[in-house]
């Protein structure tokens, strides 16, 4: 990552370290249990009045203090009038914001920010006003949070998504941005008793989504845990009642053997000579439902509902402090896990480990340094103003820098806001696992990823050349899914490029990022080539030909497509005609515009050009034209790998967003459950008189279990002028009977037919058919 980026980024969070950090020892939330840091950090009183706001303000200076002091005053005035829908004015909420960002210590621009932040959005001021009055800076933090509409994910989604974007592109350019987001997000989530109970759920799923996971990445984990809860309050009101109360209720058997606990740990941990701070912590309510959910669990199944913290002074001391609570404890197999050697992807650092207690139920540990403690509490931020030592500190304090510099990565090699946010909420979810280079560098991985997703982590020619991988010296398949401590080596060769297939499994957002950019750049000629099929065919429906031109000539022909591209908002001829192939418009309504605007130029349809764009099927849709397909299109269509359609086949295309055109089968199962969710992106295919190549189908033969088994299918399938493509073998191995999963490759279903016929021949087979689904 380029060292810019980075300083950039420490510069923003230097200034941006929360105020629970500078507080005296003991009466930090910091250094208090996880559930009672969250319960005093919502206690504390938003500040409702200036006077309240100027009372935190005891690190700045006076100038800056005066300076904030004006923010305030034009606020105030652009919000004149407005009222909160609890009743208050609305200028409390300003307030309050800015008084949140300077708990958390943030300078005086982003104060300002903070106390105007709706100005531009509901008040009508302009940029160049806020420039004039308070400095460029102060501007560019407000326009960036300006930008930002409400999320809805129940509509105006390429909206909202856009938005999105534009947010997460301000907070790589300035951390700030999104630090007073989550300000002004956490305390509308602490008001929002006022509002009605569908606009609370539909906030709360959005903060649930998108901003507690920002908040965990930045390692805000005060502010992410309590916007949990937040949204969990407001989402499932009557089950957070319900585990509340219970709760309350396991509190109160509990608190005895809590004490004990705490008493042998700090006995045993004294007798060692190891100056300690234990604590008890108590699980919050949402990690206890997302337990209950994802385990299918009932409350009094969940054992682990309290655990200790351990704070030692120095490094080697978490290991003693280990070795002493294993010999106090019994430790459960299988759940110590160690932070502090691979941390996570945030910059936290720990020691966890789980014990059974005196009574028989499990208790975690989680043991640390007081440096690790704030990391642990505070994220990245915490590294530019403490020396933080240890194992990985030196490599764990860029993390986020690097996470929010390939939020620009992935913004360069995508085109669609809806695209950029599928990648980004994919990298929002990490959950963490660790592999080595074969030189014994460690890479952080989603849980789930595969070889191709370590490449790309790599370097995008890696992975762009990837063609194999070994994992612990074994050669794996692409798809192979990692697991933690694996040793993986990729295998490239100078002439392979990325495989749209492996759309199918990459699971971060930097390699689908990364192959779909690509592809989009292989696949030009093949896209603007199809993209002019699916146009002069669907122009045909209206009876008219498409116009010479390039939408750059002079003459009727350039202004035609100069108007055109006015309308749809393309810059050039071959954007819109790439567009119309990945989905984003639809060819039939841009014929439409194309026939109105040939129409006012006097050209008039053609009854011959009219009858060839009709279709042979009386079910086909009026106004859509059929997309012939022979197999040459390239990348830019694929066959649905769920159904593997084959000439013969009845078959439906689907101009999905940045996917090209993907055929099903008609009566596909998939297709139909896509066709019920956007039905408008469906056009009718159909195939070639002579297709140019073969297709791949899926076949699945029962045969007898016995020797030269496989040789027997796999010399019918040659027998039959078929090729088979991939060979999966059923897990009863020692059972008589072995099911084979076969994709071969075919020219029509009566090829097909052939081929089953001559493999049902064979003795050793009980049964062959196709896999339509």
């Amino acid at each position: 990552m380029p060292s810019r980026a980075v300083s950039a980024v420490r510069k923003q969070l230097s200034r941006a370290l929360p105020a629970f950090l500078m507080g005296e020892r003991g009466k930090d939330p910091v250094l208090a249990p996880p559930r009672q840091a969250v319960e005093a950090l919502g206690s504390q009183p938003e500040a409702s009045s200036f006077a309240q706001l100027l009372a935190k303000l005891d690190y700045l200076d006076e100038t800056e203090v005066q300076r904030i002091r004006q923010a305030y005053r034009f606020a105030d005035q652009a919000h004149l009038g407005q009222m909160r829908a609890s009743g208050q004015p609305y200028i409390t909420h300003p307030i309050a914001v800015a008084g949140l960002c300077a708990d958390w210590k943030l300078d005086a621009q982003a104060l300002q920010a903070a106390l105007m932040h709706d100005a531009m959005e509901d008040c009508g001021v302009t940029k160049p006003d806020l420039i004039e009055r308070f400095g460029a800076p102060v501007a560019e933090l407000v326009d960036g949070l300006t930008k930002l509409d409400k999320l809805q994910f129940s509509t105006r989604e390429e909206s909202q998504a856009e938005s999105f974007r534009k947010m997460l592109l301000a907070m790589s350019r300035d951390v700030r941005v999104i630090l007073v987001k989550l300000a002004d997000r956490l305390h509308n989530m602490r008001t929002m008793d006022a509002m009605a109970p569908a606009k609370r759920g539909r906030i709360a799923r959005e903060t649930l989504e998108i901003y507690a996971p920002i908040a965990y990445r930045l390692g805000l984990n005060l502010v992410y845990r309590e916007l949990q809860e937040l949204s969990f309050q407001h989402a499932r009101p009557w089950r957070h009642a319900a585990l509340s109360k219970a709760l309350e209720s396991a509190r109160g058997h509990r608190r005895d053997l809590v004490d004990r606990v705490q008493r042998e740990v700090e006995a045993a941990l004294a007798q060692a000579s190891l100056p300690v701070q234990v604590s008890g912590r108590e699980k919050t309510l949402f990690s206890i439902y997302k337990k209950m959910d994802e385990k299918h669990l009932s409350f009094a199944k969940v054992n682990d509902l309290f655990g200790f913290r351990v704070v030692v002074r120095s490094l080697p001391e978490c290991y003693l402090a280990l070795g002493v609570l294993h010999q106090l404890y019994k430790p459960m197999p299988g759940r110590f896990k160690d932070y502090i050697a691979l941390p996570k992807p945030n910059g936290y650092q720990s020691l966890h480990t789980t014990l059974v207690n005196p009574v028989g139920t499990p208790v975690e540990f989680q043991i640390r340094t007081e440096a690790m403690h704030l990391v642990a509490e505070a994220g990245i931020a915490a590294h530019w103003l403490y020396k933080v030592g240890g194992a990985g500190a030196g490599d764990s304090q860029n993390l986020n820098a690097m996470w929010l510099q390939s939020l620009i990565d992935i913004q360069d090699e995508t085109r669609d806001a809806s695209e950029f946010l599928e990648h980004v909420r994919i990298d929002l979810f990490p959950d963490s696992i660790y592999v080595f280079t074969p030189k014994s560098k460690i890479l952080s991985l989603p849980k789930g990823a595969t070889p191709v997703d370590f490449a790309y982590a790599i370097h995008s020619r890696v992975g762009d050349h990837c063609v194999g991988a070994k994992v612990n010296g074994e050669a794996v398949v692409l798809s192979t899914v990692l697991r933690s401590g694996d040793v993986v080596e990729i295998v490239t060769s100078d002439g392979a490029r990325p495989n749209p297939n492996w759309l199918n499994f990459v699971r971060t957002g930097r390699a689908r990022s990364k192959i779909r950019a690509y592809l989009r750049t292989l696949e030009g000629e093949e896209s603007l080539r199809l993209g002019e099929r699916l146009l002069a065919q669907s122009l045909r429906a209206e009876g008219l030909r498409m116009p010479p031109g390039d939408g750059r000539g002079e003459g009727a022909e350039g202004a035609l497509w100069q108007a055109l591209l006015r309308w749809s908002g393309h810059k050039s001829r071959e954007e819109l005609l790439v567009d119309l192939v990945q989905g984003r418009k639809l060819p039939s309504l841009v014929a439409k515009r194309f026939a109105a605007l040939l129409a006012e130029q006097g050209a008039r349809p053609d009854a011959v050009t009219l009858s060839l764009g009709r279709y042979s099927s009386d079910d086909s849709a009026p106004g859509q034209p059929t997309v012939v397909i022979d197999g040459s299109e390239g990348a830019t269509l694929q066959l649905a790998d769920c159904c593997h359609p084959i000439p013969g086949d009845a078959i439906v295309g689907y101009l999905g967003r940045g996917e090209g055109l993907v055929v099903h089968t008609a009566e596909c199962r998939e297709g139909k459950r896509q066709f019920e969710r956007d039905s408008e992106s469906w056009i009718p295919v159909a195939w070639s008189e002579s297709p140019e190549r073969p297709f791949e189908t899926g076949l699945s033969v029962l045969v007898r279990n016995g020797k030269g088994v496989l040789a027997q299918v796999a010399s019918a399938v040659s027998a039959a002028e078929a090729d088979i493509v991939h060979v999966a073998m059923g897990e009863e191995r020692a059972s008589e009977t072995v099911e084979l999963q076969l994709i071969v490759a075919v020219r029509d279903r009566l090829h097909l037919a052939e081929l089953l016929r001559t493999v049902k021949r064979s003795p050793a087979v009980l049964r062959a058919a196709r896999v339509k689904s």
